[in-house]
């Protein structure tokens, strides 16, 4: 199974930002930034069979820029388990709930979104910039994620051309 990572784009400054962090939003570069990304995608012709995103603001608006590029709208779906503290054992319980899909796309934050890749691989130190995408494969057979394999690490940058 192929996992896509995705980290939301650009937010406004949590410190300038004055109500819930859960509504956040992208900031217009931010938006820019993840439309380029988004173009760039379809371009590769990744064909991911579902978007599951976090639910808040940031993400999810990600998600909808990033599905609309795709024209995978329909395909599109928020989970509460990629807001605050999505682990390896989340995403498995995401991946069986969606099974048998084969290419999967999760929109999320950080710290969590580095540390699940790093335990999916076995460890190491992972960086996912906010915009960031990373392919991970899995052996998802028996319900359990094995046999991690990180086959890109993508940054922002080269996702949008900057």
């Amino acid at each position: 199974m192929r996992i896509y990572f995705l980290r939301h784009g650009r937010a406004a400054a949590r410190a300038d930002w004055r109500d819930d962090d859960d509504e956040r939003p992208l900031t217009e570069e931010g938006e820019a930034a993840m439309r380029r990304e988004a173009a760039a995608l379809a371009a590769l012709g990744l064909k991911p069979e579902v978007i599951v995103t976090s639910p808040l603001a940031r993400a999810r608006r990600t998600a909808e820029l990033v599905a609309e590029a795709l024209q995978a709208e329909d395909r599109v779906v928020e989970d509460a388990r990629l807001a605050h503290g999505f682990d390896a054992r989340s995403l498995a319980d995401i991946v069986t709930e969606q099974a048998p899909k084969r290419a999967l796309m999760v929109v999320g934050h950080e710290p969590d979104f580095s540390a699940t890749i790093a335990d999916l691989i076995g460890g190491g130190h992972v960086i996912c910039k906010k915009g960031g995408l990373a392919r991970v494969d899995v052996d998802a057979s028996d319900g359990h994620l094995r046999n991690g394999a990180l086959v890109w690490l993508l940054a922002p940058s080269q996702l949008a051309g900057e």
